[in-house]
């Protein structure tokens, strides 16, 4: 892309500008970094908007990457100040919501890739491994995902009692475990199948099935019931 000396979307040719052509044709038509330009503003002296667009999607791997990326991880690009980087975590957010409320209208087993893309926004970047569980009724509906636990399996004690009060209290027939592997590795470890058969007899008692546990990554979710081993 030719550098363009203007650093805002104002200096572009209406024709080009990403406003008016969202608002003219619908943002469908628009590129990432086009959309993503958008919600920047402006860019830096030499760089303009839509080329930090696309150096933010190059370094991130796409939408998708950059969709992860942490707070910290934005801090350290070059030109995304307080402002701007409010703004992607906003965006963000409105993402997690969104995918949150598409998960309330329809069975879990009719929306498994947005229960995935839900858990993968929510803790797929996080530096500290977390603990959370996703409580369905019985026609597998979303009744609430709650953290439950922070810290590595193996040195933070999730404890089987206080799952199966938040099942009771939510009056759940079914549970999603989920936990973030801030290495990257998907495999489950010994621990997680132990802490898996462990959470999935202490709620039979109650009359809760265990659904599934979902390993998380930023790149990937595993089940581990498609691993049988749940």
């Amino acid at each position: 892309m030719q550098e363009i000396a203007v650093q805002g979307l104002k200096g572009l040719p209406s024709q080009a500008r990403p406003r008016e052509k969202l608002l003219g044709h619908g943002p469908q038509a628009l590129a990432d970094a086009e959309l993503l330009a958008i919600v920047l503003r402006t860019g830096l002296p030499g760089c303009h908007v839509l080329q930090m667009a696309q150096g933010l999607l190059d370094r991130f791997g796409g939408i998708r990457g950059l969709l992860h990326a942490g707070p910290d991880e934005l801090a350290r690009v070059r030109g995304l100040g307080p402002a701007k980087r409010a703004e992607l975590l906003a965006v963000l957010e409105l993402v997690r919501r969104s995918l949150h409320e598409e998960m309330r209208q329809m069975p879990l087993m009719d929306n498994a890739m947005a229960v995935r893309d839900y858990l993968q926004l929510r803790m797929g970047s996080l530096p500290h491994e977390v603990f959370a569980v996703v409580f369905l009724d019985s026609s597998l509906r979303l009744l609430a995902c709650e953290e439950m636990f922070r810290g590595t399996l193996n040195q933070t004690s999730v404890y089987p009692r206080e799952v199966v009060v938040r099942a009771l209290h939510h009056q759940a027939a079914s549970v999603v475990l989920a936990h973030n592997h801030p290495s990257g590795q998907c495999m489950p470890s010994r621990a997680d199948e132990s802490l898996t058969v462990t959470l999935r007899n202490a709620l039979a008692l109650v009359d809760v099935r265990v659904l599934d546990h979902f390993i998380v990554t930023r790149h990937r979710v595993a089940s581990m019931a498609e691993m049988g081993l749940v």
